[in-house]
């Protein structure tokens, strides 16, 4: 890992235990909520560990909130952002998140009803599904995709995009091997954030 994906692997660290801490679980606790091994979270908690995105997904709905909500611990509020009439200018200087399989990039995390990121990864295999209730649209920019949907597995390709209710399992792989990049827009839910309690 280079320094800056270090520093980013430490800061979502940080944020995890800070989260953890302030619903008062222990570590064991969180474990056992989350599925994932004590000393592997212990890892995670400490920048020593870079955790898959299904894994962050975990601790995060253990933790009460969601894994964009982790990643925020990278932006700084109103960065990147200006404010005009009726809308929200966004630049190119989006926060990044490293997971196993790729680099998560959230553009915006406060000012709107939605969550937009940017995925980029290269998982030839279907991890965990994921399972929320917030609704999904994905815009597939770049590559070939599979998604499977409550079993079903939908291909999908650069230009083609997908939308799906809450509560929908899903999970997504690289349908030819090679990378992707996904527009990712994922629905807040009211009163979802990192400070949820």
């Amino acid at each position: 890992m280079d320094a800056q994906v270090d520093r980013q692997v430490e800061l979502v660290g940080a944020r995890i235990r800070s989260l953890r801490r302030a619903r008062s679980l222990t570590l064991v606790q969180l474990a056992e909520q989350s599925g994932l091994s004590h000393p592997f979270l212990s890892q995670v908690e400490n920048g020593r560990a870079r955790p898959s995105f299904a894994s962050l997904d975990r601790i995060a709905r253990a933790l009460g909130t969601t894994q964009v909500e982790l990643f925020a611990v990278l932006a700084e509020p109103g960065r990147n952002t200006t404010p005009t009439e009726g809308a929200v200018v966004i630049d190119s200087g989006a926060v990044s998140g490293p997971f196993a399989e790729g680099t998560a990039r959230v553009f915006e995390t406060g000012a709107v009803s939605f969550t937009p990121m940017e995925i980029v990864s290269s998982a030839r295999d279907f991890g965990e599904y994921f399972v929320h209730d917030e609704e999904e649209f994905c815009y597939v920019l770049e590559g070939s995709v599979e998604v499977d949907l409550d079993g079903e597995v939908v291909p999908l390709r650069a230009g083609q995009a997908i939308y799906y209710r809450g509560g929908v399992s899903h999970q997504w792989r690289s349908a030819d091997g090679g990378t992707f990049r996904l527009l990712y827009v994922k629905q807040r839910l009211q009163g979802a954030g990192p400070e949820r309690a």
